[in-house]
């Protein structure tokens, strides 16, 4: 189960940082509010997964889909660049999470 909650709580680290920049700065209520509550979620489901988890592995791996999740909503969304540099990186991310959880 702590992959699974490692999971949830990736997606919504995702949510919450897209979120703020949907606030603008915690003055638009509606998405301040959905932004609060997807922090909350965040970190009670990183606390859940690391009752299972090696601490060092959940952290890098929750980072890592947040990186990947928000820099992809950026690129679809909100018209950020791709280009061939940041690909590879993200790439890089993407085997590095995948390096991790096949250590545990």
């Amino acid at each position: 189960m702590g992959w699974v909650y490692l999971l949830a709580a990736g997606l919504l680290e995702v949510a919450w940082a897209t979120g703020l920049k949907a606030s603008d700065g915690f003055t638009r209520p509606v998405p301040a509010v959905i932004t609060a509550i997807a922090m909350t979620g965040s970190i009670v489901f990183l606390g859940l997964a690391l009752k299972t988890l090696p601490l060092s592995i959940a952290y890098a791996v929750w980072t890592g889909i947040g990186i990947v999740g928000v820099t992809l909503i950026a690129i679809a969304f909100q018209g950020e660049a791709l280009d061939a540099f940041k690909a590879a990186c993200l790439v890089l991310i993407v085997a590095g999470i995948a390096g991790l959880k096949l250590v545990v």
